[in-house]
Order: structure tokens, then sequence, then C-alpha cells
């Protein structure tokens, strides 16, 4: 199986092979997959990956439009992010199909 590109998000793509979430690395399953903005479209964002919903969530809980355009708009800078990395050590021992609600995780740093 050949792994999609972490930057390249194609819905057509997601239904033909596995995708994998650039965050965590599972496998995404077709009714978990959200495209995410790189630089969020209020921002004027275009380019987007696919990410699990539960991380793509936990991205917008920790983040504010604002904080993923000017220091968050790729995937490298979220995984350096310690409240990012502890997220992703938690979720990669759940199941692909894995849901729960996002939690906000810095006082301050929460989507307005």
């Amino acid at each position: 199986m050949a792994r999609k590109n972490r930057d390249e998000f194609n819905e057509a793509d997601a239904a033909s092979e596995p995708v994998f979430c650039p965050l965590c690395e599972r496998v995404i399953p077709d009714d978990e997959i959200d495209a995410h903005h790189l630089i969020p479209k209020s921002k004027g964002g275009k380019k987007t990956v696919g990410l699990h919903r539960v991380c793509h969530d936990q991205i917008h809980a920790i983040f504010t439009d604002s904080q993923l355009a000017k220091n968050f708009s790729t995937i490298e800078a979220l995984l350096e992010d310690p409240t990012v990395q502890k997220f992703v050590a938690w979720i990669k021992s759940k199941p692909p199909g894995f849901s729960d609600s996002a939690k906000e995780t810095r006082s301050g740093r929460g989507r307005k």
C-alpha cells in the first residue's frame, strides 16, 4: 500500500486507497476524514490536508485561526507544539475509528 504524502489531500483519493493522518499516523476511515486548511480559509488559505476528525477538532480547540496562520501552518510546526505532541501520544493508541470530543488544552489558546 502506498502512503499518501502528508501535504496532499484529495477527497477522490480517499475512497481508493488508505489515507494516513499526518498527525497521528493512523489510517483514517472514510467517514472520519476532515480536510484541514493549513492556513485557515478565514486567513486566505486554500491548501488542505486530510486529518482524522478527532485530530482536526483538537487542533482547532488548541489554536485560534490567527495562531494557525501565523505559527502553525505546516504539519511539522503543529507536531513541534508540546500540547499537540501530548495529544498525539494519547491518540496513537486508539483504533482508527475512535472519536472523542476535543478538549481545550490551554487557557487563552482555544478557538474564539
